[in-house]
């Protein structure tokens, strides 16, 4: 197809596609879905080899947030039958991180539900990172407390934090839709106060909630112009006792194209595949590894993943290994700062002159609660057929019952 190898060439200079470009990825047919993982597979491959970065949640306070987040189960409201428990101590969440660490993970991702941490929170936090990096020196540390305030991301990066979490989650057209307590430019500002205190900053997005396919390039055109390290991407866990309970709108050929969609616009960036791969990508997960270059390991906030040793054994099945402690994730020009130097015109985080940012709930992965304009825009293309409505399986959503939290092992 003459769209994937414009797209490949793309990618590999590192310039933005057209919005109709992006469009297209997502209206290919599944006839065409093995050629569009292979294109994007190219590129994905060019920045980070057959290297899968592993990352390890730990849920530091569960529940009882103070948000109405609709896909999340630990909204304000939320009959989800979750786990929920005040701040772990900073010795109790280090031995979580031990779990993780121990099953090969490299970043442990810190995150507490609220809708921002109060300079107490911060202090427990920057206690915990400091237990985790005293046993696990060469450990990556995300934090993921929800929306900062002046001042609290450089006190996080000073306690040794190395990147900060929020995601932009939907487009900011329909983010009134899903969460009303907070909005979109509260969102997008503290992905630029992190980038701001010098944390890598990780952004994404979550997907099924009922979004157009607009709406989906949209936010990830969003999330370029802000120019996260890592963007992960979720799909939503449709938890009973939330509002978007019966929203089923994701098959595994979807979610590949959605992932597809997301390298070709970030070529070079650590996109990672977060909540409800299990859900919702199911035996197709291996080809995922194709496109992203980053996943979860075990479990998530408040619901189970799939066992850690069956991580392991997918990813070395499917050709790929495991990144080393030793090894930068990043291609070298993002490692050494250069984030804007897109070729083709397609710069990454101009904001008029403004400071560039950068790139926690459940279905959000490692973002709590979770406008700046386009580049590379094109004409709009058609509207992109519906996606066949994935076949609910509610069975597959499973509440966390173990690790952080209670005293059980946790699954890594």
């Amino acid at each position: 197809m003459d769209l994937l190898n414009t797209l490949v060439d793309k990618g590999l200079r590192r310039e933005t596609p057209t919005r109709a470009e992006a469009l297209a990825v997502l209206a290919t047919t599944d006839d065409e879905l093995l050629d569009v993982v292979a294109a994007a597979g190219k590129v994905r491959r060019h920045w980070f080899g057959r290297r899968v970065k592993l990352n390890y949640l730990v849920n530091l306070k569960s529940g009882l947030c103070p948000e109405d987040c609709s896909y999340c189960s630990q909204r304000l409201g939320s009959k989800a039958d979750i786990l929920k428990y005040t701040w772990l101590k900073p010795d109790e969440a280090s031995q979580a991180a031990a779990a993780g660490l121990a099953g090969g993970a490299k970043r442990v991702c810190l995150v507490a539900s609220g809708r921002g941490p109060t300079d107490r929170d911060v202090d427990r936090v920057s206690d915990t990172i400091k237990a985790i990096k005293e046993r696990h020196e060469d450990v990556e540390v995300c934090a993921c407390l929800g929306l900062l305030s002046d001042g609290q991301a450089e006190r996080l990066r000073e306690a040794g934090a190395d990147a900060y979490n929020h995601n932009l989650n939907t487009s900011e057209s329909t983010y009134g839709e899903i969460t009303t307590t907070h909005t979109y430019a509260d969102r997008v500002d503290t992905v630029r106060k992190a980038h701001a205190a010098g944390l890598s900053a990780c952004s994404g997005l979550i997907a099924g909630m009922g979004e157009t396919d607009e709406d989906l390039v949209d936010v990830v055109f969003s999330l370029r112009e802000l120019d996260p390290d890592s963007v992960p991407v979720n799909f939503l866990i449709p938890f009973e006792g939330t509002p978007l309970a019966k929203e089923w709108n994701l098959t595994p050929q979807r979610c590949l194209r959605i992932l597809a969609m997301v390298r070709f616009v970030c070529p070079d960036v650590e996109v990672r595949i977060a909540g409800g791969r299990e859900v919702h990508l199911r035996t197709m997960q291996p080809l995922a590894l194709h496109l992203a270059n980053s996943v979860f390991l075990g479990d998530y906030l408040t619901s189970e993943g799939q066992a850690g040793k069956a991580d392991l054994e997918m990813i070395a099945d499917a050709g790929f290994e495991v990144e080393g402690a030793g090894e930068v994730t990043l291609p070298e020009h993002r490692a050494g700062g250069d984030r804007c130097s897109h070729a083709g015109g397609g710069a990454c985080g101009s904001h008029d002159g403004a400071e560039a940012g950068c790139g926690s709930h459940e279905g959000g992965g490692c973002g709590s609660h979770e406008g700046g304009g386009v580049c590379g825009t094109a004409p709009a293309a058609a509207p992109a057929p519906a996606a066949s409505a994935d076949e609910p399986r509610p069975g597959l959503v499973a509440v966390r019952r173990r690790g952080a939290g209670t005293d059980l092992a946790p699954n890594a």
